[in-house]
């Protein structure tokens, strides 16, 4: 096929003049105006009075703070799925589903095909900043292959439909980039998540893949699956995909998983590359190196608020932009998009590591918040703790949840109990309980609450561990409907019902329980 790497270097030099000068509030103010203008006939324009905001701050004073519940219950529901002028103008031909990784019902998000288009443009900063780092790139010069849902949309009314985001993207990609992508839309179409991983695993052998994009989690169990095909081949990436450049990844938190990836890139050239994109629009990807933070995608269709934590769950919380932002403070992020939302809180967590330009991490979800006695643990500080134990005693983890056992005849004053399933065996008792101590002294290194409620056992008894046996948490996914594409396995979980749900599938699946410090 055509190498069209000359041509995306063409555009990927004008592209990073464009952003050595950019001026991150003046392009985030210039995109909220834009965005105010566009609406200002819709019903949400009118009732929020766009006609007389002209700058950051008269918009948010006119425009409050709505989670999804809010914007669905006081503007979409009443006439969905036909939104006609409702919060953006003109008729939404595209609804994202999105069930995050609660037991909540799917979401229906809107989508414009002003936001594919931005969302395409957002794909290309990661060919652009691959190719800053590897200017001798030939990344064109074969397929892209994204693990993603089904392309299969439904038809919600009469010329509009709703899917998986990853299948809108695909559905709708310009018909230029189709002949870059792999899986081809017969292949894509699939539905069945099993079906899907057993089929390309052995069609993606003839493909000559440069880069290769998925949730960490669920790109591990097609590398599994592939690696099968080839018994006799090294399973390492390089052996199947010799030309491999560049591994995108998004969703998760990266470090529980890079140990597994490292082995698996090894003697290969490619790089890995984190992006986030949400169903809600596509915020920020990686320009530097692994760690260093992603850099926010400000001219790009999308206006971006932070409220401190703190201050979340305030009447008039303080509402950051890229104006007056703060280096390590984490924020909950709202956006203002070109598909009709209106400081949205996303419910993801970020912080961010610099401000010219501004680059983020992401931290968590609102929700992933563990403090059922007062510890307050983030859901980066546990997934941080988790990594470290696996590194110290030399294991590697595939998937992993916690939840709280509260005071009973399990635990006399509670504590809390990890779900997880290694990457290639189950530790023995004695590494078992080293994990959980390693956890325990990590969280009471990093967090003063934690420390406090863990001192002399008088709070909180230790961690316990499950060590799910291997598959536990793919059977456990498929039995909630939750398999494969961008779904996720939720790192915290608060609601009892759900977390009895996971203990009762583990017990199924022959777990043991190591013993507690």
């Amino acid at each position: 096929m055509m190498d069209a790497t000359p041509l995306l270097k063409l555009y990927a030099a004008a592209r990073r003049r464009a952003l050595q000068g950019e001026d991150a509030a003046a392009s985030q103010a210039r995109q909220l105006i834009s965005l105010v203008k566009r609406a200002v006939h819709t019903k949400f324009g009118r009732d929020h009075d766009f006609a007389r905001l002209r700058d950051v701050a008269d918009y948010q004073a006119a425009v409050p703070l709505r989670c999804y519940e809010a914007m669905w219950r006081e503007y979409w529901q009443p006439v969905f799925p036909v939104l006609d002028d409702c919060s953006w103008p003109g008729r939404i031909p595209l609804f994202a589903l999105s069930s995050g990784t609660s037991q909540g019902t799917s979401k229906y998000i809107p989508c414009t095909q002003r936001m594919n288009r931005a969302n395409s443009r957002a794909g290309m900063d990661l060919l652009v900043h691959h190719l800053a780092n590897h200017p001798d790139s030939r990344v064109m010069g074969g397929k892209i292959f994204l693990l993603g849902g089904s392309t299969g949309l439904t038809e919600l009314a009469a010329g509009i439909y709703g899917g998986d985001l990853s299948g809108i993207a695909v559905s709708r990609a310009p018909v230029w980039a189709r002949r870059f992508r792999f899986p081809p839309p017969e292949l894509a179409l699939i539905e069945d998540w099993e079906q899907k991983i057993a089929v390309l695993s052995k069609a993606v052998l003839n493909e000559d893949i440069r880069v290769i994009a998925g949730t960490p989690s669920w790109l591990l169990i097609f590398f599994e699956h592939l690696f099968a095909v080839r018994p006799k081949l090294p399973p390492r990436l390089k052996s199947f995909f010799p030309n491999l450049e560049l591994l995108v990844h998004g969703g998760v938190n990266f470090a529980p998983y890079r140990p597994q990836f490292n082995v698996l890139l090894e003697h290969s050239k490619a790089e890995t590359r984190e992006s986030y994109a949400a169903s809600e629009g596509f915020v920020a990807v990686a320009d530097r190196g692994p760690g260093e933070g992603m850099r926010l995608i400000t001219d790009n269709g999308i206006f971006y608020e932070f409220i401190p934590l703190s201050e979340l769950d305030n009447v008039s919380p303080v509402r950051h932009w890229a104006a007056n932002l703060e280096t390590g403070v984490d924020y909950a992020i709202a956006l203002t998009t070109c598909a009709g939302l209106w400081s949205y809180l996303i419910g993801d967590t970020v912080r961010f590591v610099d401000h010219a330009p501004p680059r983020l991490v992401i931290t968590g979800r609102t929700s992933y918040v563990l403090s059922s006695f007062g510890e307050h643990l983030t859901g980066e500080e546990i997934e941080t703790a988790v990594a470290h134990a696996a590194t110290e005693i030399g294991a590697t983890v595939a998937d992993f949840s916690v939840g709280t056992l509260f005071p009973g005849e399990e635990t006399p004053r509670g504590g809390h109990l990890y779900v997880v399933e290694f990457g290639a065996q189950s530790p023995a008792a004695e590494q078992a309980k080293q994990f959980t101590d390693l956890i325990d002294r990590e969280l009471c290194r990093c967090n003063d609450d934690y420390r406090v409620h863990r001192s002399g056992g008088f709070g909180m008894d230790p961690p316990r561990l499950v060590a799910a046996q291997k598959g536990t948490f793919v059977a456990w996914m498929k039995s909630r409907g939750r398999l494969g594409g961008q779904n996720k396995v939720p790192r915290v979980i608060n609601d009892q019902v759900l977390f009895q749900s996971l203990r009762r599938f583990c017990h199924d699946y022959v777990a043991t329980e190591a013993p507690s410090g």
